[in-house]
């Protein structure tokens, strides 16, 4: 069994956010919205490092 990682933390989801706003010109205005992709870009890169669980159409025939 493993461990979960631990949830991400607003601090993490800012960052990212911040680093996403200066890439984009720093536009007034589009915070939640930098915010929202942040948590979503950050969920997404976890997921991605979790192994994929076996499902029926996954295995071999």
């Amino acid at each position: 069994m493993s461990q979960a990682e631990p949830p991400i933390t607003p601090a993490e989801i800012r960052q990212r956010a911040y680093e996403l706003w200066e890439r984009n010109h720093q536009p007034v205005g589009f915070e939640v919205e930098f915010w929202l992709l942040a948590e979503r870009e950050l969920l997404a890169e976890r997921q991605a490092k979790q192994p994929q669980q076996a499902t029926p159409d996954t295995f071999a025939s």
